[in-house]
């Protein structure tokens, strides 16, 4: 999908939409390669460091936009996550950057709903949930995170979109699944890896 290189470039320009926004700076011209323009999924999320607790995570899911501008938009959308304070200037350098490139979901079928847990990978599969107006989504690092196994990363990917956790079972609920590449930086501003997930 994307190499380390375009990863690291990738977390590079959050990190700076994420402090140029927070300090009311403009932006400087990023320069992004042509791998960029194509439609993806993404979402930032922001931990703090060294203790690792999120701190802001948004994104989008569907390719809708270009990686260029989804990830703008993301990183924006990161220091001002509904469940947490507005991040603050100060806090720049006690947090880290982490950026999931996403694959396009793909609906899971299923004749039954209790086959739905053997089409999930703990560790490769993140998870969306739909209902009527509802929507939960939930990455694959988080059930790696929390050690869920397959009926707990359903369960609570339907209470991630404001459903019942059994509503998996429901028949008019349908299950997305997708993959991504997860970057990160080890240290505020510092080294950038790819992160692997066991499952």
């Amino acid at each position: 999908m994307y190499s380390i290189e375009e990863g690291t470039l990738a977390v590079r320009i959050a990190r700076k939409v994420i402090e140029c926004f927070v300090e009311g700076k403009p932006y400087p011209d990023f320069n992004f390669p042509e791998s960029f323009l194509a439609e993806s999924g993404v979402f930032v999320t922001i931990n703090t460091h060294p203790e690792d607790q999120l701190r802001g995570c948004i994104g989008y899911p569907s390719p809708i936009f270009s990686l260029k501008r989804a990830l703008v938009k993301a990183a924006e959308g990161s220091t001002e996550d509904p469940r947490f304070p507005r991040l603050s200037s100060e806090e720049l350098d006690r947090v880290t950057v982490e950026v999931s490139i996403l694959t396009s979901p793909e609906q899971i079928e299923v004749s039954k709903a209790t086959e739905y847990p053997k089409s999930i990978d703990i560790g490769n599969d993140g998870l969306i949930v739909e209902k009527g107006p509802y929507r939960g989504l939930l990455l694959p690092q988080v059930a790696v995170e929390w050690k869920w196994n397959e009926e707990e990363f359903l369960s609570q990917t339907c209470m991630k979109a404001g459903l019942p956790p059994d509503a998996w079972f429901d028949k008019d609920t349908k299950i997305f699944k997708f993959n991504s590449r997860i970057f990160g930086e080890i240290s505020p501003g510092g080294e950038v890896e790819e992160k692997t997930l066991g499952g």
